[in-house]
C-alpha cells in the first residue's frame, strides 16, 4: 500500500496516534490547539512509534455538532503545514468527511484520509480518493454524530457492516481506488453489545482482503463496563486493542502510543512462539 508520501509497510501492525485540535473531542478536545502544544504532541507519539500522524478539524464524539468545510480545512491547513515541514517522512492522515477538504489536505501534503462515514456523507469523497490514489479508511456509522447513538439497531451488526463494506468497496472501485482500510466504527451507531460483538467477530472482515483499522482508545465500550472516565482508561484500551490484534486488526488508532506499540510487539512474539 503506497501513498503520495510514505505509508508504512503493513507486514506487521502498526499504530496511528491521533492529533485532535478541536475544542470538544470527547477525551482531549481543546488541548493541541496552539501550535506549540500539537508540536509537541507530535513529536512525542513520533518517538513513541506512532507510524502515522491522524489529523482531526471536527469532533466527531455522540452528539457532536457539525461545522462546516471551511472551518475544518482553516483548522487543519496550518497543522499539515507545520507537521509536514517538520517530519517530511512520516504518514499524514487527515479525519474528514468532506470531499472538498479531503482534496485540499491531500494537495497541501497529506497522504491519506480518514472518513468516519465511509464516503456516505459526501458522495464526491470516492472520486477525490480515486483521483489522488491514496489510503483511505473506510470507516462505518450508522445516522451522524448528533443522533448515532439514538438507539442504533442491526439485523446482525457483522453481517449488516459487511454488506455496508461490499456495496461501499464496490462504489470506490469504480471511481479506481484500490487502497482502502477498512474500520467496523466502535461506538458510532452501535450498543454496547453491538461492539464487544464486532470486536469478538472482527476477524469476520479480513475476508475482504483489505487491512483492519480499530478505534478503540478510550471509548465508552471500556469506561461503562469498567465504571471509569476516559482518563482511566488506558489499561482497558490496552486490553481491547490486544484482542483486535488477535482477531486480524493491523492498525491501532489510539491516543497513547506507546501502550499500543507494545501491545503490538508482545502480539507479535506470541505469534512467532
Amino acid at each position: 500500500m503506497k501513498s503520495k508520501g510514505k505509508f508504512p509497510d503493513l507486514h506487521t501492525p502498526i499504530v496511528m496516534g491521533i492529533l485532535n485540535i478541536t475544542p470538544d473531542s470527547f477525551y482531549d478536545g481543546g488541548r493541541y490547539q496552539a501550535e506549540q502544544h500539537y508540536a509537541i504532541r507530535t513529536e512525542k507519539m513520533i518517538a513513541d512509534g506512532a507510524a502515522i500522524i491522524d489529523i482531526g478539524g471536527a469532533s466527531s464524539r455522540p452528539g457532536a455538532k457539525e461545522i462546516s468545510a471551511e472551518d475544518e480545512w482553516h483548522r487543519i491547513h496550518p497543522v499539515i503545514q507545520s507537521m509536514r515541514s517538520a517530519h517530511r517522512d512520516i504518514c499524514i492522515s487527515v479525519d474528514t468527511c468532506h470531499a472538498s477538504v479531503a482534496e485540499k489536505c491531500l494537495e497541501a501534503g497529506a497522504d491519506m484520509i480518514n472518513d468516519i462515514s465511509g464516503g456516505t456523507f459526501d458522495p464526491d469523497m470516492a472520486r477525490v480518493i480515486g483521483s489522488h490514489k491514496v489510503p483511505y479508511v473506510m470507516m462505518h456509522i450508522q445516522g451522524k454524530p448528533g443522533n448515532m447513538q439514538t438507539g442504533p439497531k442491526y439485523d446482525d451488526v457483522v453481517e449488516d457492516i459487511a454488506a455496508f463494506f461490499e456495496s461501499q468497496i464496490n462504489n470506490f472501485m469504480k471511481h479506481g481506488a484500490s487502497q482502502l482500510i477498512l474500520d467496523p466504527g466502535f461506538g458510532f451507531g452501535k450498543t454496547l453489545k453491538h461492539n464487544y460483538t464486532l470486536l469478538n467477530r472482527l476477524d469476520r472482515f479480513t475476508a475482504f482482503g483489505y487491512p483492519i483499522l480499530v478505534g478503540l482508545s478510550r471509548k465508552s465500550m471500556i469506561n461503562k463496563v469498567l465504571d471509569i472516565n476516559p482518563e482511566d482508561a488506558i489499561n482497558g484500551t490496552t486490553v481491547l486493542n490486544t484482542i483486535a490484534l488477535l482477531r486480524g486488526a493491523g492498525i491501532l488508532r489510539v491516543h497513547d502510543v506507546r501502550e499500543a506499540v507494545e501491545a503490538i510487539k508482545l502480539v507479535e512474539n506470541l505469534k512467532q512462539g
